[in-house]
């Protein structure tokens, strides 16, 4: 296919494009007795003038001729320590990697263990990048993991930073559906700024002949919590003794990242002569980047956009010749400029009738969120939906071949869903999904609007359902989407909406879940205003289908009814003649009265074991570490010990004089910033409150502290 032009490719990742950047835990493993946090905590108003943590960049050693732009900080990887980094428990990942198994595929096309998906994206910009969300549902909130194999965080600039760590929500996020998160290092190419100093200075030796960059790019990631690093040497000028010197690299980064199992993602770009020269292939040129006679240099090559159908043949066949797996090449899709409409040859990487040549890279998908004119949260989810799971929404039943760019399912946009198998990471109790997708216009707790002000933070994302969405009926479709109008909990909750002339089952999440003698499933659901009253049931399937595409067996229970103007209801099904047996898929299913129409909300599922269970512990001694006041505003930063035992995330709510709560943010870590808080009035002091709540949401007592406002 001919390669997109560079100038588009080079200015995202030269200055437009984004990354996030982050640092580990202070307060993640403090002992139960401790009477205070670890950071020192400057007096409350004696902040720095801008007390707002972002995630990190860096340059990996000399820093650029001049001066940095307004926001901008230049600074040396290899100056960078843990313990000299204040923004450190604020961009900490805490959510540890999470196993997953593949489900049978809900239709035949579908090849589980052939061609997987990398995604490259650019999440914000590299400097001033907030490390825990924004407040504005605005975002690029990523909810379709189950597809993906590896995430990289794309970005990078000469003017501001060239080696970028992803910020902590969104590896947790990740991780909660296990997925890897990869750094990213970008050496521009020097139409863009680049210096070939920084490349000699990213693979320089010591004294004793080790790499210390690449031992700050494992200390990094260790100390943040992600999985690897994304290596991208675009800067040309070079000579064969640098590109060897890169391999010699790339095996240290190896070497020291594999206790801690760290990952390595090679792009093509320079190759053995030192020059930059894409190649489209994994050839003799760069294979040594990939596979030597010593073995294994990086876990994958992300192939540039100059492939060809026989390139990529060739290329896969070469993997396997040097003992690797063709999988572990990913061939570059860009769908920054159009998306779904973007002409790909998908027959040389996914065909139809025959195995997958090679897996596939998504250049910049977050092209769902930034081509729409109307960016609220359920306009982005639609688009969003149809990119990765097609026209039909529906991973079963894929819309039939269209025209080249047509959208559709077939020989225009080939949707992830119609291609490659979906993961799942629920398979241990307890369970629970409020539908949140990380972000929304509202918070919601118990159905009830605890702030009213937008946000967006994926570490608060549930782990939704991996596939959008199977629906069976023999009658008229729903509509099924996550809608952002009602929540129970968090900013979303899932809707099923039109007339119904047969009831209609939709598929929930895809499970491995050991079912106890005491076992029970809570459904939290409500009708709208003028839905027809239904009849609600929910199913469990303690069998998979027997093949690919074939009917979901599911145990169907009676969960009460669906009627209007009755608010949230909460039906709680005993699962004890199930005892024993293992759920491999959960559902709902409705049926309306007199084939009305419906607009029915799923606000919460749950599944667990009813015995008892102990409140989650408090965190220890919330503190204000730092903060800016001004006309009865505060910028604010707070941090605690993290509380014993597991704790899903904290969340932080203000004690309003007149005795209500309202909600400020919540983070997986130990450490919140927030930028705006008012004065109630008169109130000498601004109360915090933080919670700590597990897997089910269940809070702990809250642990407090306050702010005391300048006279």
């Amino acid at each position: 296919m001919p390669s997109p032009p560079r100038r588009r490719f080079l200015a995202a990742g030269a200055g437009a494009a984004a990354l996030l950047g982050v640092p580990l835990p202070a307060h993640a493993a403090a002992p139960e007795t401790a009477a205070a946090p670890p950071t020192p905590a400057p007096a409350p108003g004696a902040g720095p003038a801008d007390p707002a943590p972002y995630a990190s960049y860096w340059f990996p050693d000399s820093l650029p001729h001049g001066t940095p732009g307004p926001g901008i900080v230049w600074r040396s990887l290899k100056q960078w320590t843990p313990e000299s980094d204040q923004d450190l428990a604020h961009n900490t990942a805490t959510v540890p990697l999470a196993a997953r198994f593949t489900p049978v595929p809900p239709h035949p096309g579908v090849r589980a263990g052939q061609a997987r998906i990398a995604s490259l994206v650019s999440f914000g910009p590299t400097s001033q990048n907030p490390s825990q969300g924004v407040p504005t549902a605005d975002t690029y909130a990523l909810t379709h993991w189950a597809y993906i194999d590896e995430l990289v965080f794309w970005g990078g600039s000469a003017g501001e930073g060239i080696v970028l760590a992803p910020n902590a929500p969104v590896v947790d996020a990740a991780h909660r559906n296990g997925v890897p998160v990869l750094g990213n290092v970008f050496l521009p190419p020097v139409a863009y700024g680049g210096d070939l100093q920084w490349t000699r200075d990213l693979v320089q030796r010591d004294a004793l002949g080790r790499f210390p960059i690449a031992e700050q790019l494992v200390r990094v990631a260790v100390a943040y919590g992600f999985d690897g690093w994304f290596v991208n040497a675009e800067t040309d000028g070079g000579e064969a003794a640098l590109a060897t010197r890169m391999r010699e690299f790339l095996r240290a980064l190896r070497a020291a990242g594999a206790p801690h199992g760290l990952r390595i993602t090679w792009y093509d770009a320079m190759n053995s002569t030192g020059r930059v020269g894409w190649q489209g292939a994994l050839n003799p040129l760069n294979q040594e980047f990939f596979e030597d006679r010593a073995g294994r240099v990086a876990d994958t090559v992300f192939v540039d956009f100059r492939w060809s159908a026989r390139s990529l043949a060739d290329s896969g066949a070469l993997a396997e010749r040097l003992g690797r797996s063709r999988h572990e090449l990913w061939a570059a899709v860009d769908t920054e400029s159009r998306g779904w409409d973007s002409a790909v040859d998908w027959e040389a990487i996914v065909p139809r009738g025959r195995d997958h040549v090679v897996s596939y890279g998504f250049y910049r998908p977050e092209w769902t969120r930034n081509h729409l004119a109307d960016r609220s949260p359920g306009a982005f989810h639609r688009a969003d939906d149809r990119f990765w799971t097609g026209e039909s929404l529906d991973p079963a039943r894929p819309a039939p071949a269209s025209a080249p760019g047509g959208g559709g399912g077939g020989g225009g946009w080939r949707a992830p869903a119609t291609v490659v198998a979906d993961r799942s990471t629920v398979a241990a109790l307890p369970f629970a999904c409020a539908f949140n997708t990380g972000h929304g216009e509202r918070w919601y707790e118990r159905g009830q609007a605890a702030s009213d002000t937008p946000w967006s933070h994926l570490g608060l994302q549930d782990r939704l359902p991996g596939r959008r969405w199977v629906v069976d009926t023999a009658g008229q479709r729903p509509s099924v989407t996550l809608d952002f109008a009602r929540a129970w909990r968090g900013g979303s909750s899932l809707l099923v909406a039109g007339r119904l002339t047969a009831p209609a089952a939709v598929g929930l999440h895809a499970t491995r879940l050991a079912l106890p003698r005491a076992g029970v499933l809570e459904l939290v659901h409500a009708a709208d205003p003028g839905s027809a009253p239904a009849a609600v049931e929910v199913g469990v399937a303690v069998r998979e289908p027997a093949a690919a595409g074939g009917p979901v067996p599911y145990t169907w229970f009676t969960a009460g009814t669906a009627a209007p103007g009755a608010g949230w209801r909460t039906a709680r099904v005993g699962l004890s003649s199930l005892a024993g047996r293992t759920a491999y898929g959960l559902a709902v299913r409705i049926t309306a009265r007199a084939n009305g129409a419906v607009a029915w909300r799923v606000g919460a599922l749950s599944v667990r074991d009813d015995t008892a269970r102990p409140r989650p512990a408090a965190p220890h001694a919330p503190t204000v570490d730092a903060a800016t006041q001004q006309n009865g505003a505060a910028a604010v930063r707070l941090s605690w010990w993290h509380a014993p035992g597991p704790v899903r995330h904290y969340e932080l709510h203000r004690l309003l004089p007149d005795g209500t709560r309202r909600f400020l943010g919540g983070t997986c870590g130990t450490a919140l910033y927030l930028p705006a808080v008012v004065r109630a009035g008169r109130e000498r002091a601004a109360v915090f409150e933080v919670r700590a709540l597990d897997e089910l949401y269940a809070a702990s007592a809250p642990a407090r502290t306050t702010l005391a406002w300048a006279r």
